[in-house]
């Protein structure tokens, strides 16, 4: 390893949201503009094609995280380095990751996170207001939690009766784990309560779905890694302009204090 004195490069991790350039923050696109390297997943690279014109960028697929966060640690001893990740990069995303093999090969490079929109936070706001006061976000992937964690972190979040949003839901690898949380959160949630398919927010082949709990099997097709999850609480409900259905409101509180 370097001294410190010799490390001259730069790490950003950066969560570019769902990947568009008009939901990507300001320092955001200004540190990719300033990066020499730009790596990161495929998917996430080939959203931000526009911006990588004249870098030296560096692709890598699913399951290569660690290798991933060594190479743009090596690499940021001397250049400046970007890594991108889809969200925001601190939400199952890079960060994480980087920062444990950072801290393992103890660099002293300078990093710097920039957040990036949530999942969570695109899909909810294609759906109105289900996130308006406390949720939770649990991902159903056992590929590094086990599904018995994640079962009992289901149990716990739907027995208090807040939102919540599901990330990866259903893949060809684990095709039952979404079904298993719909039936945890009817043992908990009425039949009626108000439920958001998202898939692809703000990305081409954008489809949303509102239905109830207890429609909600008419579209497991339907749900893929691609979707978003969010399930309403006991203070959710459809919310309706006229007889259309918009999407889903979850009531913070203002109507057992003021008059509207």
């Amino acid at each position: 390893m370097p001294s410190p004195a010799e490390y001259t490069g730069s790490l950003v991790i950066v969560g570019i949201g769902p990947g568009s350039r008009d939901q990507m923050t300001a320092r955001a696109l200004k540190v990719i503009a300033g990066a020499e390297i730009v790596i990161g997943n495929n998917t996430y690279l080939d959203q931000l094609e526009p911006l990588l014109v004249g870098k030296n960028v560096i692709r890598s697929s699913m399951g290569k995280e660690v290798e991933r966060a060594k190479t743009a640690i090596r690499l940021a001893q001397k250049r400046h380095v970007a890594m991108v990740s889809g969200g925001d990069a601190g939400v199952y995303g890079m960060a994480g990751i980087v920062l444990e093999v950072l801290e393992h090969e103890k660099a002293e490079i300078k990093v710097e996170i920039v957040p990036g929109v949530t999942a969570a936070n695109a899909a909810a706001s294609r759906v109105g207001s289900p996130l308006s006061g406390d949720f939770a976000v649990i991902s159903l992937s056992d590929l590094l939690t086990p599904l018995d964690v994640i079962e009992k972190r289901l149990e716990a979040v739907f027995s208090i009766g807040i939102p919540v949003v599901l990330y990866n839901p259903k893949s060809r690898g684990r095709p039952h784990n979404f079904s298993g949380a719909i039936s945890i959160a009817r043992k908990y949630l009425g039949e009626n309560t108000p439920l958001a398919l998202v898939k692809n927010a703000y990305r081409e082949g954008e489809e949303i779905i509102i239905t109830t709990l207890c429609d909600v099997e008419e579209y497991y097709g339907k749900v893929d890694m691609h979707t978003t999850v969010i399930i309403g609480g006991f203070e959710s409900r459809i919310w309706r302009m006229g007889q259309d259905v918009k999407g889903i409101i979850t009531q913070r509180g203002y109507h057992r204090k003021y008059v509207y």
